[in-house]
């Protein structure tokens, strides 16, 4: 039986919507981030560094919309509180301390900040985890297993995120000796085990928001094109335009783990 994914605005009939309008927001708002995505290597300095935050909140909002609609408004704040919330208090407790992710700090051009966090940096950590949550809860049935993978998904990302952004001086690191991986010398390598590790705890708490057995396929369009596009774009830019064939590879590969099967699945129609 194959499982219908990209099927419109229509598709996203759940709890929280109210009409066409509506079910069609979250459909919209994803086509304007793939619209920013692709503007962005073809814009340059302050027009970019909108353009930047201009696609995380576009991303965040379609993500949060389809939520809400798709499962409910407080499932959408169970999700938005954990993942926005921790996604801060790291960061927070990064930028002071160097733990998790290293010595690093912030440029000031990516807006508004917290107490120094960029407010676009919790939004980021809130707009990708659903998507991966989703896309492990297709692959995975088991708690432990989901959350694994659900980790590897989110943490994945941050391998074509991190460098991308670093090259763009939105953040720098004071790497001194730290390890490094081979062709990835701007971002030391404790900052990936890092995510590995906060992403782990991040889907162990989403475990506990309901589960239902259609997650990540029908019904799941937009966070299904949001997440797969976000791995073949972040490749494409890497080896055409910013030209990091490291980093498309590192990130293709390990991201890859997820996508490729995830997009299978969602091709075949099998769990």
């Amino acid at each position: 039986m194959s499982v219908r994914v990209y099927t419109g605005p229509h598709a996203d009939r759940r709890r929280g919507g109210g009409g066409g309008f509506l079910r069609a927001l979250p459909w919209v708002l994803a086509l304007l981030t793939i619209l920013a995505q692709i503007l962005w290597p073809v814009t340059h300095g302050s027009t970019r560094d909108t353009l930047t935050i201009v696609a995380v909140v576009l991303f965040f909002l379609a993500s949060a919309s389809h939520a809400w609609i798709s499962r409910g408004i407080l499932w959408a704040l169970g999700w938005l509180v954990a993942s926005a919330g921790l996604g801060f208090l790291v960061e927070l407790l990064g930028t002071r301390t160097g733990l998790p992710f290293g010595d690093y700090s912030y440029a000031a051009t990516l807006g508004p900040t917290i107490a120094g966090v960029p407010v676009v940096i919790p939004l980021a950590w809130a707009m990708m985890s659903y998507p991966a949550l989703l896309a492990a809860r297709r692959l995975v049935s088991g708690t432990l297993g989901t959350a694994i993978v659900g980790a590897v998904a989110l943490a994945s990302w941050d391998l074509f995120l991190d460098p991308q952004m670093v090259g763009e001086g939105h953040w720098t690191w004071a790497l001194d000796r730290t390890p490094v991986l081979v062709g990835i010398p701007d971002v030391p390598l404790q900052n990936f085990v890092a995510w590995l590790l906060v992403s782990l705890v991040l889907m162990l708490v989403l475990g506990l928001l309901p589960r239902r057995r259609s997650d990540g396929a029908e019904g799941d369009g937009v966070p299904a094109l949001l997440y797969l596009w976000t791995y073949v774009s972040c490749v494409l830019l890497n080896v055409f335009f910013v030209h990091r064939p490291a980093v498309a590879i590192w990130g293709g590969i390990v991201m890859g783990l997820v996508a490729i099967p995830y997009a299978y699945a969602l091709w075949t129609g099998r769990d």
